[in-house]
């Protein structure tokens, strides 16, 4: 299942396609600012595009896409160009799917009237169409109570990297779900700033009676991590085989080149930068973060000592 940077990713790459197609000759700056792009963002994009096309996949099947001078170039992709001609189940499975989202309550004004057109066209007079969720989490509803009465709750929590336990008070703003779970964005108090908690891992819930201001601007609810004061940080360089890390974790992208990308990565616990690093062997190299060092090399250790010598 892809990443939330993974699925932003893909929507802004369909939504500047087709503007690209039909404008021949966007200027590398305005495709730039239109679409929310850095130069080297755009380059990666258009890379990608360059080896996506149509069944069959030769040549003559690829999308070209480059930039010439101070112009983006996408050929040979005029179906971009044209509406998609949905087969029958794919259209149920586009109703289906939008329906759950209107019923995660995260879907946007114009979902509704989407629905409703799909619905005319698909089902007969009288006819319906039920789609069943996973159950929700018990603390899921007390939560979404919390978000409309603007309630602070007190919360005992387990950390997922640390398996730590903490009480804090969170004043929750969003309950949404993503990714097969169930997460409240929310200010942490005890930590002073904000955290995206996931539900099934909140162990108990208590009302404190007492209310917050929310923010104006809640944004839209995504899961990311908001590193702390405490956290170990590290610098690690990717090579293009493990570019994908800058797309799974939650990491700040340092440097973009033709050969890899450099992140900085943050983290509660070492061990979860020195697991990663374990698991990607030469595709990555440690630049800065001792502590990371540390537990890569004692994980290392440990991992050896499992295994007879000679």
């Amino acid at each position: 299942m892809s990443s939330p940077r993974t699925a932003e990713r893909l929507s802004r790459l369909l939504a500047m396609l087709p503007w690209v197609i039909a404008h021949p000759g966007a200027p590398v700056d305005e495709v730039c600012e239109r679409f929310g792009y850095t130069r080297s963002e755009l380059v990666r994009d258009l890379e990608l595009v360059f080896v996506c096309g149509l069944p069959g996949y030769g040549p003559g099947d690829l999308m070209d896409a480059w930039i010439d001078g101070d112009e983006v170039v996408v050929d040979a992709a005029d179906y971009f160009s044209r509406p998609v001609r949905l087969t029958p189940s794919e259209a149920l499975m586009m109703l289906a799917g939008g329906m759950a989202l209107r019923s995660s309550g995260l879907g946007p004004p114009a979902l509704d009237g989407a629905i409703e057109k799909l619905q005319r066209v698909l089902l007969p007079e009288g006819e319906t169409l039920a789609v069943e969720l996973e159950s929700e989490p018990a603390l899921v509803e007390p939560l979404r109570r919390a978000v409309a009465d603007t309630a602070v709750v007190d919360i005992e929590y387990t950390a997922i990297a640390s398996g730590r336990e903490t009480s804090r008070a969170i004043e929750p703003w969003a309950v949404f779900s993503t990714l097969g779970n169930w997460y409240v964005r929310a200010h942490c108090r005890l930590a002073g700033e904000e955290r995206v908690f996931r539900i099934d891992r909140i162990r108990s819930l208590e009302p404190t009676g007492e209310r917050f201001d929310p923010p104006d601007d809640v944004g839209e609810p995504i899961v990311h991590y908001t590193p702390g004061v405490d956290d170990v940080t590290a610098v690690i360089r990717l090579d293009t085989a493990a570019s994908w890390v800058a797309e799974y974790y939650p990491v700040d992208v340092v440097d973009v080149t033709a050969d890899g990308t450099t992140v900085a990565f943050s983290a509660t616990d070492a061990a979860v930068a020195a697991r990663l690093l374990l698991r990607l062997g030469d595709r990555a190299e440690l630049l800065s973060g001792d502590e990371v060092a540390a537990a890569r090399d004692a994980l290392r250790s440990r991992i050896l000592a499992r295994y007879p010598t000679g």
